[in-house]
């Protein structure tokens, strides 16, 4: 249900013409290249993700901090409200605790601007779930395997996401 429930924000998205924004860091950074590609070529959603240009995020890395590097990137990427941010992300952030700093700092603009958070998460979901309009948390099945764990259902999940009957657009 919750799937479904995430997939129609999706769906309103695309009807309403807005772009989709993936965040993440690590393994998860990965996933957001990889799921820019299916959200595009599949569900046919405007779909970009700062980890595909390695360049730019050093450069802001470098000249502004880790800390805003993907709050950076959504300010010249123009984010609005009619767009959707997606964070893939094994913690969902955390800024007591300073762990995916800019995860939350790009929460906390995309939330003053009224767009839409989606989170693919596990743990105890972070900021990202504190936050999120739809939040799938990955459940902690054993500790010691938390990361894969959550990494592969994040593939799972928007594989089935970009499938979805209002979604998907290729054969």
């Amino acid at each position: 249900m919750l799937k479904s429930y995430f997939s129609q924000e999706l769906v309103n998205l695309k009807k309403r013409g807005g772009r989709l924004f993936l965040l993440g860091v690590g393994g998860s950074a990965a996933n957001c290249s990889h799921a820019v590609n299916d959200f595009r070529k599949i569900a046919n959603i405007e779909c970009y993700t700062p980890v595909d240009n390695v360049s730019e995020l050093t450069a802001r890395t470098n000249d502004d901090g880790w800390d805003t590097i993907f709050t950076q990137w959504l300010i010249g990427s123009k984010l609005s409200k009619n767009d959707a941010v997606m964070i893939l992300s094994v913690g969902g952030g955390n800024k007591e605790k300073n762990v995916s700093t800019n995860i939350v700092s790009a929460l906390d603009y995309a939330k003053k601007l009224g767009t839409t958070i989606l989170g693919i998460v596990s743990r105890d979901g972070g900021h990202t779930k504190k936050v999120a309009d739809v939040c799938i948390l990955v459940p902690v099945i054993n500790d010691k395997s938390i990361t894969p764990y959550a990494e592969s259902f994040q593939a799972l999940l928007w594989h089935c996401m970009v499938n979805y009957p209002g979604l998907k657009e290729a054969k």
